[in-house]
């Protein structure tokens, strides 16, 4: 058998990249909108024995990278005065919700410059919105329903009071 014939490169296979490509969206989640620089809260689940508890990780993105369901994003804190940085699977089933709780004004993608910095130095300016919402602020009015005004009966005291007032 020679191996001259067979189709080489990235071209190779166009059937089974296909099957790949619709796998690999079938496996993707929905999540919000962040990039590098924005303060983010990451709630995922963590094992421990025979319990699943969930575990709340907030820090600044440091860098997103990668694609498709294989993309994963690191995330930076300062905990007790140490760095500890953790990076997650963007898709994974294990991470329950990722809230934005900030974001951050930075002209890079990667922010590994951080990683020298400790307090003051190590933060991320906000992001000034001008004049527009932001999203989670949108949604959440929302949902926030107006109760409509009720004329109230008036109480014992309020008739006692008018009751009591001389002529």
């Amino acid at each position: 058998m020679t191996f001259a014939n067979l189709p080489s490169g990235p071209r190779a296979s166009p059937a089974m990249s296909n099957v790949i490509d619709s796998i690999e969206r079938a496996q993707l989640r929905k999540v919000p909108r962040f990039k590098a620089g924005d303060t983010v809260r990451v709630h995922f689940q963590v094992i421990e024995g025979q319990r699943r508890r969930v575990q709340v990780f907030e820090g600044i993105v440091i860098k997103r990278q990668g694609s498709g369901a294989r993309e994963t994003f690191t995330v930076r804190k300062q905990s007790f005065g140490v760095g500890v940085e953790r990076s997650f699977p963007l898709h994974s089933p294990k991470i329950e919700k990722i809230d934005v709780a900030a974001i951050g004004d930075v002209n890079r993608a990667k922010l590994y410059y951080l990683r020298g910095r400790v307090g003051k130095k190590a933060r991320v300016r906000e992001q000034r919105y001008s004049g527009a919402k932001p999203e989670a602020a949108v949604e959440e009015e929302a949902l926030v329903v107006e109760e409509p005004e009720v004329d109230e009966a008036p109480t014992a005291e309020a008739e006692e009071a008018t009751v009591a007032t001389p002529e």
